[in-house]
């Protein structure tokens, strides 16, 4: 007797997680075709470049393919565990590319020979300034997540233990600093011009 299966596409997201995570041909094909579009979406938005968001895209159904047994409904949406995990790799990706940081002692070498000069210790003083303006400009809590990360350089995780708060909040924190002293640094930066 010929049992006939429902057609995937019509199937509930955690029956295609399952299907994905079991190695079923048909269920992963179908689950990838439901969500390539949000993935890419999610992979594009952080990393802003099309071949390393294709990567980041693979790369995200590969962890989930891995990662499929480990899904808890009570914590969210297929949807929402699959672009949360795509997020996550695609941060990681960008981090990756940044260029390397410069070493304790090598940063004051470097900010001597930028000061040496008279007309460069004014445009680092004049860039100072800009900066502590800035920063004052911040709500409180902004101003000392992104001094502790930045300055301090602690991560996220610990300025959330330090301050006894949320780790996404952390996050935020700093996120949404970093974007308001961009905006003010140009913004005064025009102004100069």
């Amino acid at each position: 007797m010929f049992i006939r299966r429902p057609p995937a596409d019509g199937l509930a997201d955690e029956l295609l997680l399952a299907g994905l995570g079991a190695g079923d041909p048909d269920l992963a094909l179908a689950f990838v075709r439901r969500f390539q579009r949000i993935v890419f979406g999610v992979a594009l938005t952080v990393v802003g470049d099309t071949g390393l968001a294709e990567d980041v895209a693979q790369q995200g159904f590969e962890r989930a393919w891995r990662s499929a047994a480990l899904y808890d409904p009570r914590r969210g949406s297929v949807r929402t565990w699959l672009t949360s995990i795509v997020h996550n790799l695609a941060v990681d990706a960008v981090r990756a590319r940044r260029p390397a940081p410069v070493a304790p002692q090598d940063l004051i070498g470097l900010i001597g020979a930028m000061s040496d000069l008279p007309e460069r210790r004014a445009l680092a003083q004049d860039a100072a300034d800009q900066l502590r303006r800035a920063l004052a400009g911040l709500p409180t809590e902004q101003a000392r997540a992104v001094v502790l990360a930045g300055i301090h350089g602690l991560t996220a995780r610990e300025i959330a233990e330090q301050e006894g708060i949320p780790i996404g909040t952390a996050k935020s924190r700093i996120r949404g600093a970093m974007l308001k002293l961009h905006t003010a640094l140009a913004a005064e930066q025009a102004d100069h011009d």
